[in-house]
């Protein structure tokens, strides 16, 4: 192991003169650290001391993991940023992480802003309001929800309970307006006309934020009050609707889950590792009632200690728009605590704690979160697995079925399409890794074969695509590239042909003409059977194979691509049939019309406005096709295209 005079290894990275002389000065002093690839910031980290943090990462040592030596080979320069202190220097690296978002750094990719209720008690007849961030005005939030719809569910029930303005006037008692169809249907209480004072308006907006903290039972009980009076009267209606207003309360309690005694506000962060990623869990709790919860995934940072998963995720989870509530229940705690809590509580603007109990109804917050957390991850499991057995399973088998010397990653799927051997194409579909490569699908109209010749279609499109493959790897191993990249140099790894022994036969004649040996088979529709080129035998898959499932996929869906276009083609000569002898209506115009409109029934249906607005089609020319089509329309028979 060779060592330089810094008594780093020299066969562990690569160090440049610049990079040695910069690692030999480093301060001893706070601060955060890029490290650069080529230019690019690939990873933003922090530390107390920079001399001695960032010297460890080019020192031997068994500690490192996988992921930091894969990022150590890469840096080839590195900046440094001081600070005064440890709090400056989270803050710091967290600004510098959500700018940059480095590669090897953990980040949190989910960037949805939770919807808030919004109440701002300093305004005249103040409304509740649906906002999108949470901010330090003074105003109470109620949230975070998950979703605008869920809050649309609640403020429609409040509002139905609680009558309130939901306009943006501003009021003036010495400008009345006059109420709107709100207040005609008992919906508000119309401040805007001076129909209720501002006292008593208070009380019934105090009442709405009480209900946003979940005490419902006041609101039920005098619903029932309001209800059984209505009944008494014999006022029926009425009471019909005190109560559907009973049952839409009900239904928004049922969804927020009663777990806490103390009418809290609280966030419960749980954190695994899950193959190489990590996966966070967090559950919102408000006025003692969990309200929702959503997960998050923190790609390629599973070998990461759980507690720096945690840090990250807090400081890049809040913010501005996001606001800590006054409490984080915390299944890891991290080891900056101190520092964290600091910087929270600096962004509130009031004390926020972190905790990570060991007992007690906390604790089984916490253990509600992490169970969670385990059961979508089981979930995942089940689901990669099944995923897995439909792509790399199915292609396993389908190589052991066939006898295929490498695994077929690239399957490509041909069909015939025509009618009566008319306005005949073929499709090309491909599956790469399993699944469907939409962008590498391909058309061919068939252009030496006339009538109905499947076999020779079937030999015309492989000769021409394989063609095109060959001409175009030769172009771009010239230029250095590889096949891949191009739009037909990258050849199937297996051919796939819907039909029996003869369109086989015909398709591996044009390959093999071409001096090409790509393994190939049909599969026939009268019992799935699989048939080889050079076989009489033919091979029957148990009907719930996954290599069976996989081709009959490949199968439909060249069926599938070929029947939408050769019913596109027919269209298209349809129109083109209708316009032939329309005055001033060319080749030119034909096409246009035809680019315009692509199907009989859209061209029927649209008016001469609608058909002058077909680029190069002037008012005229629209007026007479409108006429020509619809001149003894009801002596017309339109071919309808199912």
């Amino acid at each position: 192991m060779s060592e330089d005079l810094f008594g780093f290894d020299m066969d562990y990275v690569h160090l440049n003169p610049e990079l040695e002389w910069k690692i030999a000065n480093l301060p001893d002093s706070p601060g955060c650290y890029l490290m650069r690839h080529q230019g690019e910031i690939i990873y933003v980290g922090k530390a107390k001391n920079l001399k001695n943090r960032v010297s460890q990462y080019f020192r031997p040592s068994r500690n490192h993991t996988p992921k930091v030596r894969a990022m150590v080979s890469k840096i080839d320069d590195f900046d440094i940023m001081l600070v005064d202190g440890e709090l400056e220097a989270f803050t710091l690296e967290c600004n510098l992480i959500k700018l940059h978002k480095p590669h090897y750094n953990i980040l949190l990719k989910d960037d949805k802003h939770y919807p808030f209720i919004r109440v701002d008690l300093k305004e005249r007849y103040p409304r509740v309001q649906l906002v999108r961030r949470q901010e330090k005005d003074g105003a109470k939030y109620f949230g975070p929800f998950q979703g605008a719809t869920v809050v649309r569910e609640v403020l429609d029930v409040a509002r139905m309970v609680f009558p309130i303005r939901t306009c943006n006037w501003q009021l003036k008692p010495d400008k009345p307006h006059r109420p709107c169809i709100h207040h005609q249907v008992g919906q508000c209480p119309a401040p805007c006309a001076g129909l209720i004072s501002e006292e008593d308006y208070l009380r019934t907006i105090h009442g709405v934020m009480d209900f946003l903290n979940g005490k419902y039972a006041p609101v039920l009980d005098a619903l029932k009050q309001r209800m059984a009076e209505a009944a008494a009267s014999m006022n029926y209606e009425r009471a019909a609707v005190y109560r559907d207003q009973m049952r839409a309360v009900e239904a928004v309690m049922q969804k927020q889950k009663a777990i806490s005694t103390a009418m809290g506000d609280q966030d419960i962060i749980a954190a695994l590792p899950h193959d190489a990623d990590a996966m966070v869990q967090l559950m919102f709790v408000r006025s003692g009632r969990l309200i929702g919860s959503e997960r998050f995934t923190l790609e390629g940072a599973g070998d990461e200690a759980m507690g720096d998963v945690v840090t990250q995720f807090i400081l890049q989870y809040y913010d501005l728009e996001n606001m800590p509530p006054h409490e984080l229940l915390l299944s890891v705690m991290p080891d900056e605590k101190e520092v964290v809590e600091q910087l929270l509580t600096d962004l509130h603007g009031r004390r926020v704690y972190l905790a990570n109990p060991m007992r007690g109804e906390k604790r089984k917050l916490i253990n509600m979160a992490v169970k969670n957390l385990k059961d979508e991850m089981h979930k995942l499991d089940r689901k990669n697995a099944n995923s897995y057995a439909r792509t790399t399973g199915a292609l396993e088998e389908l190589q052991y079925v066939l006898a295929l010397e490498n695994l077929p990653r690239r399957i490509e799927g041909y069909d015939i399409s025509n009618t009566q051997g008319a306005q005949s194409v073929a499709s090309e579909v491909v599956m790469v890794d399993g699944l469907p490569a939409n962008k590498e699908y391909r058309h061919y109209r068939i252009k030496t074969v006339e009538g109905a010749n499947d076999f020779a279609s079937i030999a015309e499109v492989i000769s021409r695509r394989l063609s095109h493959g060959l001409k175009e790897m030769e172009e771009r191993r010239e230029q250095g590239l590889p096949p891949e990249g191009g739009k037909f140099s990258w050849l199937p790894d297996l051919i796939l042909i819907d039909g029996g022994r003869g369109q086989v036969a015909a398709a591996q004649e044009a390959m093999r003409d071409l001096g090409l040996d790509i393994p190939m088979f049909g599969l026939a529709k009268r019992i799935e059977e699989i048939v080889l080129p050079d076989e009489e035998e033919s091979i029957l898959l148990d009907r719930h194979s996954n290599a069976l499932h996989l081709i009959q996929r490949v199968r439909d869906e060249a069926h599938r691509f070929a029947i939408i276009h050769h019913r596109t083609l027919r269209s298209r000569a349809s129109i083109a049939s209708r316009l032939d002898g329309v005055p001033g209506v060319g080749e030119k115009r034909r096409k246009a019309i035809l680019k315009q409109f692509k199907t009989v029934e859209a061209l029927m249906e649209a008016s001469p406005d609608d058909i002058a607005k077909t680029p190069g089609v002037p008012r005229g020319v629209a007026e007479g096709v409108y006429r020509f089509l619809h001149e003894g329309k009801d002596s017309l028979t339109i071919e309808k295209q199912s």
